[in-house]
């Protein structure tokens, strides 16, 4: 299926346990576009203590940094999520659904000790295409 990009949960595997899709395919005339890891800060430079503040935030730079370049929901082709706690789905996907709707990519999500700065709680990288 040339022209567009797609996204599939094979009927041959377990069905994704969250709000993911196991496989997004890239047609090859797609311009392909990676963002540095969008973090909670705001304009004036503070990073907001508390996990959800930060992934508010987080969702804010994601939606100036697509529309930089006129990228939207059916553009996202993966995203990853580092975080140092424990996240709150519920508002996370809130949040996505806000920017995003209830379209989903292929996704990672990681657990790690520390992020870039020490008070990061989470971090989240958009990989796009747009043909």
């Amino acid at each position: 299926m040339s022209g567009k990009i797609t996204r599939k949960n094979p009927l041959t595997m377990p069905r994704p346990v969250g709000n993911y899709t196991h496989i997004t395919k890239i047609p090859k005339e797609a311009d392909l576009f990676v963002t540095s890891g969008q973090i909670g800060v705001d304009m004036e430079g503070e990073i907001p203590s508390e996990i959800n503040n930060q992934v508010k935030n987080t969702f804010i730079n994601i939606k100036k940094v697509l529309d930089s370049e006129e990228l939207k929901s059916e553009n996202i082709i993966k995203v990853n999520i580092w975080a140092t706690e424990p996240i709150d789905w519920d508002f996370l996907y809130n949040e996505w659904e806000k920017l995003f709707g209830k379209e989903y990519p292929a996704m990672t999500i990681g657990y790690l000790s520390q992020l870039g700065l020490p008070e990061l709680k989470i971090e989240i990288e958009i990989w796009g295409a747009k043909l």
